[in-house]
């Protein structure tokens, strides 16, 4: 497994970020209210723009790859598309901002471009989901509000392929799949595992969280036919619905706030073990098969080095050393001579967002890209690890 690419872009946390087409841009957010866009130069990431429209921060970003167009979604309750047109005075190309009318009266969480790209969805502290869609007319984008039966706020949204249903994890504990299907911008939905008559906030699924966490995160297999989601309970559920089966798989680690499927028998997810883990299986069952991080490499996470190594195991030493300060009053490693704030992670802090980077050409994701709370951008080989899925795919978990 080749090294990871290491990037320390900040030292605030990078809260979220979005690749371009090409991947020579990304966007991120900082923790605060500018959209910030770095751009490779060499073996560096550089800040060519920093965009000011919003008042408080933005919270999740997405990055159109067909028409080029970025989406924000902020704690001020309202969500921007950004796009590049010419400046009337000066004739270069400028990021603009056009006005989206959510119509919602508490934080905007998360945000997510649908495949085709002609309308995005966005999640809420208003116990309700935005799906916009834009209006030639008046040059503005509208929105249509998924409500019922959400109870709490919505942390996490996925679409599905068909470009119709809506993944949503919820603060109420609960994961959801909805119909967000817009008679005059959609077209009529083949039948799926989900169903077949789809009307506007039909819910074709929900899903409880195993001990009663948040869901986290959700995402739909690049089918669309199997939905996994992750909860503050420290658990991960996979859910095939023309089971019905659910595969719950309880951690013995921190919980995990993001995820992404490599292909349809693996997944990545991340969060506050600072390491992200692969998942691999079937409807035989599923299980953690390793890390992307080498955690066995003492030493290797300072300074932001980049590692390579075999494939990690689950039990990091990362969570070692938190439970040795919990029952042993160790605060540092006599082997390493580490300081107690060092962990043996290329992240030093929760992993906010996994997101694709690279797709291969047998059409398995091949690299995924992650950001963190220490302000690091780094970049996974997942191509060793994926050749491993179809040995443990058939291991009931």
């Amino acid at each position: 497994m080749s090294a990871p690419e290491v990037y320390s872009i900040a030292q605030t946390p990078v809260t979220c970020h979005a690749f371009n087409a090409d991947r020579t841009q990304v966007a991120v957010s900082l923790n605060d209210r500018h959209l910030h866009i770095f751009e490779r130069q060499g073996h560096e990431w550089k800040n060519i723009e920093t965009l000011s429209e919003h008042d408080k921060v933005i919270t999740s970003i997405d990055w159109a790859p067909k028409t080029n167009q970025i989406v924000t979604a902020s704690q001020d309750r309202n969500a921007y598309v950004w796009a590049q047109t010419p400046d009337p005075h000066t004739g270069a190309t400028v990021w603009k901002p056009t006005l989206v009318l959510l119509r919602i009266n508490r934080a905007a969480t998360f945000v997510r471009w649908s495949p085709n790209e002609d309308k995005f969805a966005v999640a809420s502290g208003a116990r309700a989901i935005a799906i916009c869609s834009f209006d030639p007319e008046n040059n503005w984008w509208v929105a249509r509000q998924l409500k019922k039966p959400i109870r709490s706020t919505v942390l996490s949204i996925d679409w599905h392929p068909n470009n119709v249903l809506l993944a949503a994890g919820s603060a109420d504990m609960k994961a959801r799949v909805f119909s967000a299907y817009i008679k005059d911008v959609d077209k009529k939905p083949a039948p799926s595992v989900w169903g077949e008559k789809l009307p506007f906030n039909t819910i074709c699924g929900e899903y409880s969280s195993p001990a009663g966490g948040w869901v986290h995160a959700v995402g739909f297999s690049p089918s669309g036919d199997v939905l996994a989601f992750v909860s503050h309970d420290s658990s991960i559920s996979i859910v095939y619905p023309s089971g019905p089966t659910v595969y719950t798989i309880r951690l013995n680690s921190l919980p995990y706030v993001t995820l992404t499927w490599t292909a349809e028998d693996s997944l990545v997810a991340a969060g506050h073990d600072c390491q992200p883990i692969v998942y691999a299986g079937s409807e035989a069952g599923w299980q953690a098969i390793g890390t992307l991080d080498d955690t066995s490499a003492a030493g290797g996470a300072k300074a932001g080095g980049a590692r390579s190594g075999p494939v990690g195991r689950l039990n990091s030493a990362a969570f070692n050393t938190f439970r040795n300060a919990d029952t042993r009053g160790q605060t540092s490693s006599s082997s390493t001579g580490e300081g107690d704030t060092e962990l043996l992670t290329v992240h030093q802090n929760t992993i906010t967002s996994v997101r694709p980077y690279e797709v291969g050409a047998d059409g398995r994701v091949a690299r995924v890209s992650t950001s963190g709370a220490d302000g690091k951008l780094v970049v996974w080989d997942a191509g060793a690890v994926s050749a491993l899925t179809g040995k443990m795919s058939g291991m009931r978990i």
